[in-house]
């Protein structure tokens, strides 16, 4: 690793909490494509797939935030392993009920349950907070969880579906769920690191992390940027059918993640001055512009350096976020806000996915690409629209400055590292 990566690891208790949340997350890329392939392998349809698929991420969506609220309130062993028990439950319910061939309703008060997954990412996020809180190394920790993330959805969709199309149908779902107890148990034995619980007392804030001003412009912003994801995602892959090279459609998503990755650890090695709201606003500007290409795209290769390309803008983009959050919410609702950010991309997927869906049936595969680009369009816009409010400070907490006579308060993270 370069220095600055082995440096975050020499901190005592980082490497185990790391490995713990790597397990721990890759059910997240692994449980929807797990789903799917299991439908359609048992002779479901891909409409009854979808729908399950999607009915999973909806209701990890909006119970998701809700779960990270008690986890800042009572500590993350006394919430997790409870959380990940239901998920368990309700999951291994869904594989008998499909397996069994139960009347296709019964399957999705299952699916509703199983979104009580809790956000591994945003509990190991916060632990190095918790530990790097105002110093360079966060910077560094948050670019290398958003290289985690890429990683994950890259070997975590092929894997699940690999496993499911060549052993058993529900062999990507039972494999999922053996991560997921796996990371949680190992995370949450590990209270060395756990960061402390914040309980409500008579004089508490119990407002939702949501009533931060800053934090709404993310959120939003991050629901136009879910819809971009959803829709290259089904974009692409209807344009590798079209092109005859059905299989490599997963390969091209492959490639846009892997220019993710990349460009995450260039950017954790990198040190910034000034304020970090212009660099995440030219980050999501980037996004939208990187959309342009892929409408242009007439053959795979060309596709393939377009998303590669697009790929390049989407981890400093999260990284620069994650500082943002950290700056904007108070610390003791820290994780909530994590997890919201997280929540807006679930919808802005389920929504681009469902919109691009149609437009493909209807125009053509390429045709999809528009709604990409009206989805990056919206996300900066938002961005613009809303930039005043990511220059306040966490509600609750006045913004200190440095000798320059700058906020510090929205600089937490990457603005730090100067």
């Amino acid at each position: 690793m370069p220095s600055p990566y082995r440096a975050i690891f020499a901190t005592p208790g980082t490497k185990g909490f790391t490995g713990a949340g790597i397990i721990g997350r890759l059910p997240l890329a692994m449980v929807g494509i797990g789903v799917l392939t299991m439908i359609t392998e048992l002779g479901g349809s891909y409409g009854l797939a979808g729908a399950l698929t999607g009915t999973i991420a909806l209701s990890a969506a909006a119970v998701g935030p809700q779960i990270s609220r008690l986890v800042d309130q009572y500590g993350q062993r006394r919430v997790l392993r409870p959380a990940t028990l239901i998920t368990v439950a309700a999951v291994t319910g869904l594989l008998v009920a499909a397996a069994n061939g139960w009347p296709s309703w019964t399957l999705f008060p299952f699916a509703v349950f199983a979104g009580c997954v809790p956000s591994v990412g945003s509990m190991v996020r916060a632990r190095w907070t918790a530990l790097f809180r105002d110093t360079p190394q966060l910077h560094t920790a948050y670019s290398f969880e958003s290289i985690v993330d890429e990683l994950c959805f890259i070997v975590g969709p092929p894997l699940a579906a690999t496993l499911s199309a060549g052993w058993f149908p529900e062999a990507g779902p039972v494999v999922a769920l053996v991560c997921l107890l796996t990371g949680v148990w190992w995370l949450t034995a590990l209270t060395a690191t756990e960061p402390k619980p914040h309980p409500h007392e008579e004089h508490t804030d119990r407002s939702s992390a949501l009533r931060s001003p800053g934090l709404q412009v993310l959120v939003a912003t991050f629901v136009a940027t879910g819809a971009i994801f959803g829709s290259v995602d089904v974009s692409t892959l209807a344009f590798a059918e079209e092109q005859g090279s059905k299989s490599l459609g997963g390969v091209f998503l492959a490639v846009w993640a892997f220019g993710s990755c990349l460009a995450g650890i260039v950017f954790g090695l990198l040190h910034f001055k000034g304020r970090a709201e212009p660099r995440w606003l030219l980050g999501i500007s980037a996004m939208a512009v990187s959309m342009i290409p892929l409408l242009l795209a007439g053959n795979l290769p060309f596709l393939a350096v377009a998303l590669f390309v697009s790929g390049l803008a989407i981890a400093p983009t999260m990284i620069t976020t994650m500082a943002l959050i950290e700056a904007h919410v108070p610390h003791a609702k820290l994780t909530e806000g994590m997890t919201w950010i997280s929540t807006g991309l679930a919808v802005g997927i389920a929504l681009g996915s469902f919109v691009t869906g149609l437009v493909v049936d209807a125009a053509g595969a390429q045709t999809g690409y528009v709604v990409s680009i009206t989805a990056g369009i919206a996300a900066a816009a938002v961005g613009f629209a809303g930039y005043r409010r990511l220059q306040r400070p966490a509600q609750g907490e006045e913004p200190a400055t440095d000798g320059d006579g700058d906020s510090t308060a929205a600089q937490h993270g990457t603005d730090r590292v100067a």
